[in-house]
């Protein structure tokens, strides 16, 4: 908790990053939006998804892709300047605190570059309500869930460090991946229908997608359940996955120099 909060705090020494960050984020939602609205037209809805949905998706989502965001070299450049054997003697576990400080950045950017932006935004446009006010509890453990699926495979990637001399190119694939598969820059809704198929037995769709379909009411009794529980079960095999390869990385790493 103290680190999460001593980078929530470091972000806040960064002024022009501050409101930058608020411009940015929206200036992505209005351009966006605008390209929606040009898409649909005059239309009310397609393939029985209307623009209201399609809007508040992507604001969602947008809004956890900020909260999601982590310093995927973070690990490389600690093996690349030795500084990772610090890390090792430091009685604080290594990952829990790299966990730690992706959250507390992630808590400012939904904080301070999100929610001032969604404000701007409902200026112009109007978004779907949350179904029900008691599922918002719901969707807020099916986004820290998602949270902790997309941060597994991130870390994952970056324990390849251990054998690769950089994973830059291969965390921009994973990057590239996850928005398209998971949902981030088109709505899972407009897949071809053997796709969304395929996607439903990876852990992509799990990320952003679940929590946006619990928002609006489309998960609901035993679909939910399951929904939850496939979160879960990516959740637990990833973890396995990660545990392996920074067990291996770690036993691997050999740092030259003083």
């Amino acid at each position: 908790m103290e680190f999460a909060i001593k980078k929530f705090q470091d972000k806040m020494t960064y002024r022009l990053d501050f409101f930058m960050g608020i411009v940015n984020t929206a200036i992505t939602i209005l351009v966006y939006l605008c390209i929606y609205k040009a898409l649909y037209g005059n239309a009310g809805e397609v393939d029985g998804i209307s623009y209201s949905m399609v809007a508040t998706h992507f604001v969602i989502t947008l809004g956890l892709s900020n909260a999601f965001h982590y310093n995927e070299m973070f690990l490389q450049d600690k093996i690349r300047d030795g500084s990772i054997t610090n890390e090792f003697l430091k009685p604080v576990s290594f990952t829990l605190r790299l966990f730690a400080e992706n959250a507390g950045e992630g808590a400012f950017k939904i904080i301070f570059h999100f929610l001032p932006a969604l404000l701007i935004t409902l200026l112009y446009t109007k978004l779907c309500p949350p179904v029900s006010i008691l599922g918002l509890p719901v969707m807020f453990c099916s986004v820290a869930l998602g949270y902790l699926i997309l941060w597994l495979i991130s870390f994952i990637i970056q324990t390849w460090s251990f054998w690769l001399f950089s994973v830059w190119g291969i965390i921009t694939i994973k990057n590239v991946f996850v928005s398209i598969l998971s949902g981030s820059l088109l709505p899972l809704w407009f897949m071809p229908e053997p796709l969304q198929k395929i996607l439903s037995f990876t852990p992509f769709e799990s990320i952003y997608f679940t929590p946006v379909r619990i928002y609006l009411g489309e998960l609901s009794g035993r679909e939910l359940l399951f929904a939850l529980a496939v979160q879960v079960l990516w959740i637990a095999l990833l973890g396995v996955i990660a545990s392996v390869f920074w067990k291996k990385g770690v036993k691997k790493l050999v740092v030259q120099g003083g």
